[in-house]
């Protein structure tokens, strides 16, 4: 009886702060894009990257306001065994609903290699709705895209 008692307790609990919570529109945004085999060199030493990898774009936030951003690659099979992805890096772009970028967050340049290249953005306030795109660059050429639309 006095477990039953301790339940009902826990769950009026509950009950009352869901029903003082203010109620906001909080969304999470993740989507996940292939990343294509491809060949590139490296010192005078051709890399290639196998199937198996995709590139992973995560943001939480409301509205127009973004709280988190993450980007990077996950392989497993035949692509978890290559040397991974050389001289990387991650950019964070925004653009408008007419496509236009109007904002750059450009990541730096690592030189070396990693098979789960990641990075995280700091929060951003964007001015206008339009979309939130992740693009993994290696060597210097993009290779990889992953894009979320921000809508009211």
């Amino acid at each position: 009886m006095q477990y039953v008692t301790r339940l009902t307790t826990a769950l009026a609990a509950a009950g009352a702060l869901v029903l003082t919570t203010p109620a906001g529109a909080h969304a999470t945004a993740i989507g996940s894009t292939p990343v294509r085999t491809f060949e590139y060199s490296v010192g005078g030493v051709t890399m290639k990257v196998p199937t198996g990898c995709t590139f992973t774009h995560i943001i939480r936030g409301s509205g127009r306001k973004i709280t988190y951003q993450n980007a990077g690659v996950d392989c497993a099979f035949v692509g978890a065994l290559s040397s991974g992805f050389c001289n990387w890096r991650i950019d964070f772009t925004y653009a408008d609903t007419n496509n236009r970028n109007y904002r750059t967050s450009r990541g730096r340049t690592h030189s070396e290699c990693k098979i789960d290249p990641m990075r995280n953005n700091s929060p951003q306030k964007l001015p206008r709705y339009g979309k939130a795109c992740a693009h993994l660059h290696v060597n210097g050429v993009r290779r990889v895209s992953q894009c979320h639309h921000i809508t009211k």
